[in-house]
């Protein structure tokens, strides 16, 4: 008892520091998801990209509190151990086997408690997503995984570029796809993260649950400081309702595999996508023209923490912004503020950058996919550096 309340203390006193400081302009970006709100198929509002997590947590300094195992007598502990153990009949000693081995861990309450997306202005946050070695190495990827990425968007509709974008802003392309264990970041969550308690709690359920049917150990898989999983960052409710089984591994091996399978990983991507409503081959997001009084009096009107499409593409030309021809009146969009260093800006989001937001709740996060994505594309359009063009024959 004494423990819990102390672990209490030092959650909320992190929570104070997190409430009251402000994080100066050029930390890391730490969590693109886990930070703003809902779990997407992958992060947390999952969490931040995995390649970025560590950084944000290793930056929280000092603090009043060291690792530490959970007392599995604790009432709320007890209580998930029954819960899950009537209702998907998981032996009670499996779970209480499986909990003993959680860690508290400080460092992921700081790290949850510092959402940098908060601060962060759109070409700040653009500036560390959308680098030029990210759009070196994704098309690079691009190219490995030509066969894989044709296939999904044969299969879904969904652009090869947007899957790779995906990939190299959860995970560099794999590099990094965290370093905590997820174990460790669900119960901690779980169970002394007050704020999103509830949340956790349930997908920590969801983490036993696939280990199961993955045949996976839940002891050693690691992931984000919110708990997201493998390449594309899947929470685990994520993983076990979207992630397939890719159609080019053929019966190789029966699993979903997310950490390793860049098969089963990209088809996992398009299928999230595709059920959350993407349009085959449709833009995402335009940028559109207008006065600069326009963009100057629009801007600051906007929030940006609206991800629904409540603007239409008529009332977008009404306020003065110049869209293409091709774009029905009638089509649903959303007016979404873009800062540049220099000027104000706006941008107008379609129904596919809705879905991208459904992946990761933030319109920063949807916009830097959509950037990376088009860089990526104009990449592997471009004539490979290896194989000179035509010259011009002047006919």
């Amino acid at each position: 008892m004494i423990l819990t309340l102390a672990r209490l203390a030092v959650a909320l006193a992190l929570l104070a520091v997190g409430a009251c400081t402000t994080a100066p302009k050029k930390s890391s970006v730490a969590g693109a998801a886990s930070a703003v709100g809902a779990t997407p198929a992958t992060n947390a509002s999952a969490a931040s990209p995995a390649a970025m997590s560590a950084a944000s947590a290793d930056s929280g300094g000092n603090l009043p509190a060291e690792p530490s195992p959970f007392d599995l007598e604790r009432a709320d502990i007890r209580g998930f151990i029954d819960e899950v153990s009537v209702k998907h009949g998981v032996p009670q000693d499996e779970l209480r086997t499986l909990l003993g081995a959680g860690m508290f861990q400080p460092r992921i309450i700081a790290a949850i408690s510092r959402p940098a997306e908060s601060v962060l202005r759109w070409w700040e946050y653009s500036n560390r997503l959308v680098s030029t070695e990210r759009v070196a190495r994704g098309v690079e990827f691009a190219r490995q995984q030509r066969d894989r990425l044709d296939a999904a968007h044969a299969a879904t509709g969904v652009s090869p570029a947007y899957l790779v974008a995906i990939i190299g802003i959860e995970t560099n392309y794999g590099r990094n796809k965290g370093s905590w264990r997820v174990l460790d970041a669900l119960m901690t969550l779980g169970f002394d993260y007050p704020p999103r308690s509830r949340f956790f709690r349930s997908e920590l359920e969801q983490f036993v649950l696939l280990a199961r049917e993955e045949s996976l150990d839940p002891r050693s898989i690691l992931g984000s400081y919110a708990g997201a999983m493998g390449a594309p960052q899947f929470m685990p409710s994520s993983y076990r309702r979207f992630a397939v089984n890719g159609s080019l591994d053929g019966a190789r091996d029966a699993r979903r595999d997310l950490f390793e399978d860049w098969d089963d990983v990209i088809g996992s991507i398009a299928n999230y996508f595709v059920v959350h409503g993407w349009e085959r081959d449709m833009p995402a997001l335009l940028d559109v023209t207008a006065a600069p009084d326009t963009f100057a009096n629009v801007m600051p009107t906007l929030d940006r923490r609206n991800l629904n499409l409540n603007e239409t593409a008529a009332g977008a030309r009404a306020r003065g912004f110049t869209l293409p021809e091709s774009i029905a009146d009638a089509t649903p969009v959303m007016l979404v503020p873009a800062e540049l260093a220099d000027r104000p800006n706006v941008r107008v989001g379609l129904r596919n950058f809705h879905v991208i937001t459904r992946y990761n709740r933030s319109i920063l996060y949807a916009m830097a996919v959509h950037d990376l994505a088009t860089a990526i594309a104009a990449g592997l359009a471009a004539p490979s550096p290896s194989v000179p063009a035509a010259a011009d024959s002047g006919r």
